[in-house]
């Protein structure tokens, strides 16, 4: 019986298991039509809303400040092939050191990006606030408060693919921006006198400070030799003897300059670069041959004089001679060094060239009143759009009985809750 009544009654099963699922409305379905007909009917609500927006934008501008900012282009130091190359000639077996030494080319990755950091350093800066007067002008106690509001003033642009640096520095007075700009070059040549920034510099700088100790060696070496002929009597040598010992004075000197030629190299070069491998080879062949002419080879025998057959009267004055000969060929080496970097550093030139310098802009750079005028209208636009769909959808909220309820009640309890507190 049972299965007979489900069969006879598959509608009234059917029924009952859809009228579980909620009833579907098709008022609650919102189509493109919709919205378009609330844009349509609030079409003056927008408008005027986008109009106020537009004329606020205008009004804004207007009040806003102006300022003006002035470009100085400056042209870095450029890595140049060195004076020093078309000299190896002139150095004779010494060649090879000069040939990397000063053929060599520092070829920093980006140096532009070096400058750029030293012309924000806060040594420029600190030297830009207090020429300018620029804590009384930005209304500032402290010099480092000083210093980030004229950051916030200035542009430094290194990145440029024609490998120039732009400087840009905005003031409300088109002649003092330009004033600014172009004192930011001039304080960042005053501090780059005390800094060796270019290839050529560095080894000026370098050689220099070599140059000075070697001359002090040689002299105090020059001071010993005079002292041992005074109380020896000695003054001549045998020819072999002078010849051995100015041969080992000269490979001693080598092997220095070599030592400081890599000690050098390792201030820019890695140990895998040729020139420093090149290098390093060449310190071992000077250093096996001052052993082969020291005796201390097998193979070598007989390449000294015997001590026995020196005067035991000269032996210290032999000495002497070759520590005077070894600094000498020291100091030659560095000599020439030194000049090499010189003539080096004079074709370089100064350290920035001014391609463009900065003068008086004759239009502002802030505030750009077409752009802030367009960006509040399209924010008007867009802001009176989400207006008028919140309020269809209030008004749509309104129309439904149980939703007018609800908000009845709110109401009776927002003001049971203000009648109490009174």
């Amino acid at each position: 019986m049972t299965i007979k009544t489900q069969v006879d009654n598959p509608q009234t099963e059917y029924e009952d298991t859809s009228s579980l699922s909620p009833p579907h409305n098709p008022e609650e379905d919102i189509s493109l039509l919709d919205l378009l007909i609330v844009l349509a009917s609030r079409k003056r609500f927008i408008l005027i809303v986008t109009l106020v927006f537009a004329v606020s934008g205008a009004l804004i501008s207007l009040v806003l400040p102006k300022r003006y900012a002035a470009t100085v282009t400056i042209l870095p130091p450029q890595q140049n092939t060195s004076m020093g190359a078309a000299m190896v000639s002139q150095l004779g077996n010494l060649g090879s050191m000069a040939a990397t030494m000063a053929g060599g080319s520092l070829s920093l990755k980006n140096p532009n990006d070096m400058y750029v950091a030293m012309l924000t350093s806060r040594t420029v800066e600190d030297a830009m606030v207090q020429r300018f007067d620029l804590m009384h002008e930005y209304g500032k106690v402290f010099p480092s408060d000083a210093r980030k509001a004229f950051e916030n003033h200035l542009n430094v642009d290194g990145s440029t693919k024609d490998g120039l640096i732009h400087i840009s520095f905005e003031n409300k007075n088109p002649q003092r921006a330009a004033q600014i700009a172009n004192g930011f070059v001039e304080e960042f040549r005053t501090l780059s006198r005390h800094l060796a920034i270019t290839e050529a510099s560095q080894r000026r700088l370098f050689f220099e400070e070599q140059l000075e100790q070697a001359k002090d060696n040689l002299a105090n070496a020059e001071e010993a030799l005079k002292r041992t002929e005074q109380s020896t009597g000695l003054i001549q040598l045998d020819s072999q003897a002078r010849a051995l010992i100015e041969s080992a004075a000269t490979l001693r000197a080598q092997i220095a300059a070599k030592e400081v030629q890599i000690q050098s190299m390792r201030t820019f070069a890695t140990a895998e670069n040729s020139g420093m491998i090149q290098a390093e080879q060449e310190l071992e062949g000077l250093r096996s041959q001052l052993s082969k002419l020291a005796g201390s080879d097998e193979t070598s025998a007989g390449l000294l004089v015997p001590k026995g057959m020196v005067p035991q009267a000269g032996l210290e004055y032999i000495r002497k001679l070759r520590d005077v000969k070894y600094h000498e060929t020291i100091f030659d080496i560095l000599a020439r060094q030194f000049e090499i970097a010189k003539l080096d550093e004079a074709k370089q030139g100064s350290v920035i060239q001014v391609v463009d310098s900065a003068i008086p802009p004759d239009k502002r750079s802030f505030p750009k009143r077409g752009f802030i005028m367009m960006g509040a209208t399209i924010a008007g636009f867009f802001i009176a759009i989400f207006l008028a769909f919140m309020h269809a959808g209030i008004e749509r909220l309104k129309g439904k009985s149980e939703v007018n309820q609800k908000l009845a009640v709110l109401g009776e309890a927002l003001h049971a809750k203000k009648v109490s507190n009174s």
